[in-house]
């Protein structure tokens, strides 16, 4: 598992900015600023949402640092469009539909109960200018969010 002090992976996915679909890699967004990943099990889902919109709602406290901000799922880009729409997110949304990232960052699960497979964990990852990971959260159950003032501060501490 990607943990503090790692060298984050390097990788390029389509970037879902609720109205166009770009290219996005890591690399070239860390050239800005640090970087927070804060992967989420699916779009359209109650705690997803909840989520998401909890993040929306925070991100002057990212942007005033220089932190940027990107939600990941494995959901197609199509997908993350509309749910970037209904949630009206001032972030991107990064698609894993191929499922790299989650087996890159090891935050992938089954979610047996509704037979889905190669699903994200919820997990955070705060990266420094430098690649370098300073603050990993990942959970095993789906319906925990993360401490969002801990992220906060983990963001402002790597800018």
């Amino acid at each position: 598992m990607v943990d503090v002090g790692d060298t984050t992976p390097d990788f390029t996915a389509p970037l879902a900015t609720g109205e166009d679909i770009e290219t996005f890699t890591l690399s070239e967004a860390l050239d800005d600023g640090p970087v927070v990943l804060a992967f989420f099990p699916g779009a359209f889902t109650s705690v997803c949402s909840h989520e998401l919109a909890t993040f929306r709602d925070r991100i002057d406290a990212f942007s005033e640092q220089d932190v940027q901000l990107y939600g990941v799922s494995v959901d197609s880009p199509f997908a993350l469009n509309a749910f970037h729409d209904e949630l009206d997110l001032t972030f991107p949304l990064i698609s894993d539909a191929n499922d790299e990232l989650v087996e890159q960052y090891d935050v992938s699960m089954d979610f047996e109960e509704l037979g889905v497979e190669d699903i994200a964990k919820r997990a955070v990852f705060v990266i420094d200018a430098d690649g370098e990971v300073t603050y990993a959260w990942v959970s095993d159950d789906p319906g925990v969010e993360p401490d969002y003032d801990e992220v906060e501060d983990a963001a402002v501490a790597a800018a």
